[in-house]
């Protein structure tokens, strides 16, 4: 009796086990900094991957197959990020939305390269994470290079004959920001009067504030992540200096303004055009508020790249990888959460848009005034 009962079990529990394993068909992951400083940043990728395979897998899943989640955290930091990609690589992972940081984007390609792994991050813009990247990469963000033109031109334009700092944190990110800022707003007519490099992750960055303020600096651009910039920018105003301060996509988190506060008004940045208003994601935004989460900054960003892979392996009707991104980097269009998307042959999106938005009362929306 002992034996029989012990084998129904057995029975039973291998069932179960077939069961979900028929579940659990197509292994996906979500990479960023799921902590560090930029925990809030990757809280976003989380948060998007969850519900993009909530509601993948609720309507049906993947040609038949449910997706399951794997996330990895590779707290911005390159060699982590190759760690975690060999990682996801070990555990049979298809595709990766991920990572946040160029500086981890462009190392972890590689591995993901070899191990037949598409990758479509959310958030890096660094070129070279495409143009020097394999078969296998792809993004639904823009880049440096027309980031930085947007920026660029508009120092030159508003800041003639002023002076301008171009500050950079040395991480692929934002020392490629500046650098791509810094090249249109010199092609545009206006040199820079001061280039200094910071060291991320430090409180007191009082020397350097200091040393802007002794040479009349009227502008700054910072090339690098919120929880810096938000520091320099408090400093700024507790020693009195009135400078304007510029930034990339990366400062879209509510987070800047609880670290720099009252200091954070009329701090501008440049982003994509406010995906949470996007018609397309009307419904979803909804649903997340509704469940006590914002989806802002790269939220949607996440949902729309699994969105990407998802369409490609419909339309292949598979889970080969390079069918998948030839697919993708053929130009075909996908209905995304951000609206229509369509990569071009070395996997960047097509058209993409850059707006400036503005800090105020607390938090920062689109400013279409600012031109």
């Amino acid at each position: 009796m002992k034996k029989l009962l012990l084998s129904g079990i057995a029975i039973s529990f291998a069932a179960a086990l077939t069961a979900t394993s028929a579940l659990a068909d197509i292994t996906i992951a979500t990479v960023g900094p799921i902590t560090g400083s930029l925990a809030a940043l990757g809280e976003q990728y989380k948060r998007g991957a969850e519900m993009a395979v909530a509601d993948i897998n609720a309507a049906g899943g993947v040609n038949g197959e449910k997706l399951v989640l794997e996330i990895g955290d590779d707290a911005c930091d390159p060699k982590q990020a190759v760690a975690v990609a060999q990682q996801m690589g070990s555990k049979g992972v298809k595709f990766v939305a991920g990572h946040l940081c160029s500086g981890s984007s462009i190392p972890a390609s590689k591995v993901y390269e070899e191990d037949g792994i598409v990758q479509i991050s959310p958030a890096s813009t660094n070129p070279k994470f495409t143009d020097e990247g394999g078969w296998n990469v792809g993004r639904v963000c823009g880049r440096d290079d027309a980031q930085g033109l947007v920026a660029g031109n508009f120092l030159a334009k508003h800041f003639a004959g002023k002076k301008v700092a171009i500050i950079d944190d040395k991480s692929a990110y934002g020392k490629g920001l500046a650098d791509a800022t810094k090249m249109s707003m010199n092609a545009a007519g206006l040199k820079e009067t001061m280039a200094e490099s910071i060291n991320p992750g430090e409180k007191d960055y009082s020397a350097l504030v200091s040393k802007m303020k002794d040479a009349g600096i009227d502008a700054i651009y910072m090339g690098g992540y919120h929880p810096e910039g938000a520091l320099i920018l408090k400093q700024m105003r507790e020693q009195g200096s009135k400078a304007q301060m510029l930034s990339g996509d990366s400062m879209n988190n509510v987070e800047f303004w609880t670290i720099a506060g009252e200091a954070a008004t009329g701090m501008i940045f440049t982003f994509a055009p406010e995906p949470r208003t996007n018609p397309a994601a009307k419904d979803l935004v909804a649903k997340f508020k509704a469940a006590g989460f914002d989806p802002e900054g790269y939220t949607l960003y996440t949902y729309a790249s699994i969105q990407m892979y998802v369409a490609a392996a419909t339309a292949t009707k598979g889970s080969d990888s390079k069918a998948i991104m030839g697919w993708l980097r053929a130009g075909n269009v996908v209905k995304t959460v951000l609206g229509d998307l369509a990569l071009d042959a070395k996997g960047d999106v097509k058209d993409a848009k850059y707006v400036w938005y503005k800090f105020a009362n607390g938090n920062y929306a689109e400013d279409d005034t600012i031109q």
